[in-house]
């Protein structure tokens, strides 16, 4: 049988009283290292965000969250913020629209030639009333219509900001006639649905 070998605690010695000395500095290059580490990502973390697009939306969120600590923070519970952030903007009422029927049709005179012009055009407005205001009024809106296109050059025609302005014009001289049958406009904005010069 083999004997089984004895092992005395004087045969174990332990290193208890011999520990490595800590090296100096070590705990500052940790420390260093980590914040180094830190500002890279929040570097990286803030690129990301620009890149994408989203800065707005953490710059919201974070001022949503800073008005809803101060309004948590005020006596009672509001504040000038709060107010404003409180109350909801109602969204628009839905467009509704009213085309005019038959298209404007006009001749003008250009330098060689006699041009014909021929609109399609639209009314928008929010409020169901006024589109039936429109139609009562339709043959004074006719008129000035017909008139201020009459009084165009081909030159100002052909180019977009051309066509902007007799599109701002023709807003104009419709709302002048609402008003002047009415006392209010109600109509928003005018759209050319069709448009086509000879």
């Amino acid at each position: 049988m083999a004997k089984a070998a004895v092992v005395n605690d004087e045969d174990l010695e332990l290193d208890t009283d011999k520990q490595a000395p800590p090296r100096k500095g070590s705990l500052k290059k940790i420390i260093l290292w980590a914040a180094l580490g830190l500002v890279t990502l929040g570097g990286i973390g803030a690129g990301a965000l620009f890149l994408t697009g989203n800065v707005e939306k953490l710059t919201s969120w974070l001022s949503g969250a800073e008005a809803a600590e101060s309004e948590a923070a005020s006596p009672n519970g509001k504040s000038a913020k709060g107010k404003k952030a409180g109350k909801k903007k109602e969204p628009p009422a839905p467009a509704q629209y009213y085309a005019f029927d038959p298209p404007f049709v006009v001749n003008f005179a250009d330098e060689t030639h006699v041009r014909f012009l021929q609109v399609s055009m639209e009314v928008m407005t929010r409020d169901p009333q006024v589109v039936e205001t429109v139609k009562t009024h339709t043959p004074a809106i006719r008129n000035s219509i017909l008139l201020l296109l009459g009084s165009q050059t081909y030159a100002d025609l052909i180019t977009r900001e051309g066509k902007e302005k007799i599109r701002a014009d023709s807003l104009a001289e419709i709302q002048k006639v609402l008003k002047d049958q009415t006392g209010k406009d109600g109509v928003e904005a005018v759209y050319f649905t069709g448009f086509v010069m000879q």
